[in-house]
């Protein structure tokens, strides 16, 4: 007997104790659930800014939280060391929703606005997210959530009244480019378009030299996300060889500069990134 996980499109269906492609979703008494719920392996107190979140908030601080696991297959991925590992394969740190919040809540005397989800993929830790998003919100703090936006539609609606801004990151514009991830292209835009209708969206593009830096594809994503609303800011940032893609070299900064100019042809609000 096996129990489908209802979060991601991956829909992994799973026999009792196994493992999610993700790594961070388990089988357990026949209800699919949240190995990582709880298991935390980062912590910082950043600049908004650097979620990167320039239009939220701006000046401010977040406490940013990561755990383990992710549903994408990005072989550059910066944060493999946690993405890309199941729980047994790295140490972390045990708490609670509660113990969270209170912690983020006595932050806000140092410019603490609220808590990010971040570093890994926050959302295959959903009811993590959602418990403490819940806190968060009926005490004013703001919740932000940093995805690849690789989610089915209804949890992703069943979280949005929690959420104050997402930074979604938009991989490429071809469904080719994300099947080698193993995502989807029009699941990831959908999150987008969704989100953008209720709560405050950035968007950010990692340009990786020969896979996604046309200047057709970046014409065609800014197009699509101006016609979301064209006032969504969009991050155009620079890849540096990471885990499984060393044999490419870091983005041309100009290669980044151009791109950022075409999208700024459809969109108010461009950023060049780690340039």
């Amino acid at each position: 007997m096996k129990t489908e996980c209802n979060i991601c499109p991956h829909r992994c269906k799973l026999s009792e104790g196994q493992l999610g492609l993700c790594n961070g979703r388990i089988c357990k008494d026949g209800k699919v659930i949240s190995e990582n719920y709880g298991r935390i392996t980062s912590m910082a107190l950043d600049p908004i800014e650097k979620k990167p979140l320039y239009h939220f908030n701006p000046g401010s601080k977040i406490l940013s939280v990561g755990s383990y696991g992710c549903n994408l297959r990005c072989p550059w991925c910066q944060n493999h060391d946690i993405s890309m590992v199941k729980g047994t394969e790295i140490d972390y740190g045990n708490t609670t929703a509660e113990a969270l919040f209170n912690q983020a809540y006595e932050l806000k005397g140092r410019g603490n606005i609220g808590i990010a989800y971040t570093y890994n993929e926050p959302l295959i830790g959903y009811e993590f997210v959602k418990d403490t998003s819940t806190l968060a919100k009926e005490k004013g703090l703001k919740n932000v959530v940093v995805t690849g936006g690789f989610i089915c539609e209804e949890p992703l609606r069943e979280l949005l009244p929690l959420v104050d801004a997402f930074n979604i990151d938009l991989k490429g514009f071809s469904q080719d480019f994300y099947k080698k991830l193993k995502g989807d292209l029009e699941t990831v835009k959908n999150t987008i378009a969704t989100t953008a209708a209720h709560c405050h969206v950035e968007v950010t593009t990692l340009i990786i030299p020969g896979d996604n830096d046309s200047e057709e594809e970046m014409e065609a994503l800014s197009s699509w996300l101006s016609s979301v609303r064209p006032d969504i800011p969009l991050h155009v940032s620079r890849f540096f060889p990471r885990w499984r893609m060393q044999d490419k070299e870091a983005t041309p900064i100009e290669t980044v500069y151009r791109l950022a100019e075409i999208a700024r042809r459809k969109l108010k609000h461009v950023y060049e990134g780690n340039c």
